[in-house]
């Protein structure tokens, strides 16, 4: 008969063992980033968008809230600081880029997630990226100011990125700051041209909603203007398309997950 202290200390090594039976996941982190961003969600021609994704997808488009309609998102990136599992600087650790997000699901499948279709950037380093599609843009300019007064801060941002190519994604915004709403989480990015692999962007961020057509908070855009398209990405960009939401992300700190 064994003693009840005894019975004890077997149960923990069964149970530990059981544990340690137990596969886990491995996961190789890439890089983490604190980032400034810009978003434009819009809805661009259905057909268009469809054939830029790899069979067996579609998008996923919001029914309500802030995101409804939205089968696009272009994003405006200030990466301020990249570092590596170590704390150095994972190359130059610092770039501008824009690119295209669509939020996607399988058409046969509960897997749901996003896929990067272009992207410009102004490292050459950083094309063509984990996701084959970053090209180079050699003339990449970006502003970005803020000012306060009176107890109210106004942000003044240019972004301006164009590849050889003949891709162009450019903004001008300027408006006023609110509290941002915190969020953020784990969101595969599936590779476009293997959508069996993908890489997982786990975030906090904050984000500030300066203007929506869907939830119409207080309109804090002061002034605006666009210009995409050429290339590759000229059929989503035809004149046609709508933009839906205006959303600063003065705060986006974002860890690269290879799983």
């Amino acid at each position: 008969m064994i003693p009840n202290y005894k019975r004890g200390i077997v149960g923990s090594l069964l149970v530990a063992g059981a544990m340690a039976a137990v596969p886990v996941n491995a996961e190789t982190v890439l890089e983490q980033g604190a980032e400034h961003r810009y978003q434009l969600d819009f809805h661009v021609p259905d057909a268009a968008l469809q054939k830029m994704l790899p069979s067996g997808w579609v998008p996923q488009v919001a029914a309500m809230g802030p995101a409804k309609d939205a089968n696009i998102r272009m994003i405006f990136i200030d990466r301020i600081n990249v570092v590596g599992t170590d704390g150095k600087p994972v190359g130059r650790g610092t770039s501008r880029m824009a690119y295209l997000a669509v939020p996607v699901k399988q058409a046969a499948g509960d897997m749901t997630g996003q896929i990067i279709i272009a992207g410009l950037t102004d490292n050459a380093a950083d094309a063509p990226g984990p996701f084959g599609v970053y090209q180079y843009a050699p003339n990449a300019k970006m502003t970005r100011t803020v000012s306060a007064s009176g107890g109210v801060a106004t942000s003044e941002e240019d972004w301006d990125f164009s590849a050889p190519s003949g891709e162009r994604m450019q903004v001008h915004v300027k408006y006023e700051h609110a509290a941002t709403n915190k969020g953020g989480g784990d969101v595969k990015f599936f590779n476009p041209s293997d959508p069996s692999k993908y890489q997982i962007f786990r975030t906090e961020q904050g984000t500030d909603i300066t203007r929506n057509v869907t939830t119409t908070p207080p309109d804090r855009v002061k002034e605006f203007s666009y210009r995409a398209g050429g290339g590759r990405i000229a059929a989503l960009f035809d004149g046609t398309e709508k933009v839906l939401s205006w959303d600063s992300q003065p705060f986006y700190n974002r860890t690269v997950i290879q799983p």
